[in-house]
């Protein structure tokens, strides 16, 4: 990956490297400028607490002009959160991830973000339309167009 995409994901991690991730986030593995993963852990009393997540991000060369593919990394360490905004594959209906991405946006702010979204969560349960969802996903979550209708949650 060339150009400002690894321009920026380099100071990105550079940052990553000197300041440390906020409590709670912690980079897993980022050795390269396409796919990093980060573990996400909610902080304090919520419904989450004492587990952990963690996420996967795929950066395109347009990064951070356009958003990350971000999604909840699932295997038999991971499992992605069960939430109404997490489907059980994975992926995330976030605005910030979608037509609310700004190129201001950081990787570790994404993060900051999400573990919000969870702590702020008051019912584990997965969207209404899961199981339809998940059957006809696509593998990129940046190529499902996501209805924004609910911040409640």
């Amino acid at each position: 990956m060339a150009g400002i995409a690894s321009r920026r994901l380099q100071k990105e991690l550079k940052e990553i490297h000197t300041q440390g991730c906020p409590v709670g986030i912690q980079l897993l593995n980022a050795d390269n400028f396409e796919e990093w993963h980060l573990s996400l852990e909610v902080m304090g009393e919520s419904q989450y607490q004492g587990e952990v997540f963690a996420l996967k991000f795929r950066f395109e060369p347009q990064y951070p002009i356009s958003a990350p593919a971000v999604q909840f990394i699932i295997n038999e360490k991971y499992k992605a959160p069960v939430h109404p905004h997490v489907y059980s594959n994975g992926h995330i209906c976030a605005s910030i991830l979608g037509n609310e991405w700004s190129p201001v946006l950081s990787v570790i702010g994404v993060c900051v973000t999400l573990q919000s979204m969870l702590a702020s969560c008051k019912k584990k349960e997965r969207p209404p339309d899961n199981d339809r969802y998940v059957m006809h996903a696509p593998d990129n979550p940046k190529k499902t167009r996501f209805h924004y209708h609910d911040d409640t949650v």
